[in-house]
């Protein structure tokens, strides 16, 4: 299965967007005709967001860029504000596409998983396939490793998208994307990991 860069240049925050609207509605919105104008963050999304903040131990993002959905862009806007850096939009970090689950109850995420499991090139009722979001989100990185060396970029996308460049970052089997610990709104994961220090 493809993989990221083996040697990075500059450091990645990979951020989920806090709680939205449609993780409290129970919705899934995928597509960019609802996602990128509606179901912005929460309440408690927002509370996330703020105390994820407020605890920040990593590295200080020299940019970020982000998703333009308006849950990630809301997100993108509070962390860029309080560090007091240059927020930009890369489409390529949008939600993975859910095709005819778009709208439906999000306890039907796990039809799409389940099938993931079995092919990382299924596009079974219309759903993006998981290798196709690994390489665009692979490709927001690899053109920032070309522009770019010796920052901190943090990338605000979503759920899905997330652990499945987690996965290709960490040259795993795509098929795998939900065995790996699952990211919770507002989370931040390093990449490259930090190197454990030991006593």
């Amino acid at each position: 299965m493809s993989s990221g860069p083996t040697a990075c240049r500059n450091t990645y925050l990979l951020m989920r967007h806090g709680h939205s609207e449609a993780n409290q509605q129970g919705r899934i919105v995928s597509s960019p005709c609802r996602g990128v104008a509606s179901f912005g963050l929460s309440d408690r999304g927002r509370k996330e967001v703020g105390e994820t903040l407020m605890a920040w131990h990593w590295a200080l993002p020299t940019r970020v860029v982000h998703s333009d959905f308006l849950r990630t862009t809301q997100t993108a806007q509070r962390v860029a504000k309080w560090f007091d850096v240059e927020g930009v939009v890369d489409r390529r970090l949008r939600e993975r596409d859910f095709g005819e689950l778009e709208g439906q109850p999000d306890a039907r995420y796990a039809e799409a998983w389940a099938q993931d499991a079995l092919d990382a090139e299924h596009q079974c009722q219309g759903i993006e396939a998981v290798n196709r979001v690994a390489a665009r989100l692979l490709a927001v990185i690899r053109d920032l490793e070309q522009a770019s060396r010796d920052e901190c970029v943090l990338l605000v996308s979503h759920g899905d998208p997330l652990q499945i460049l987690l996965t290709a970052l960490e040259g795993r089997d795509l098929r795998q994307h939900r065995d790996r610990a699952l990211m919770q709104p507002a989370d931040v994961v390093a990449w490259p990991p930090p190197v454990r220090q030991w006593p």
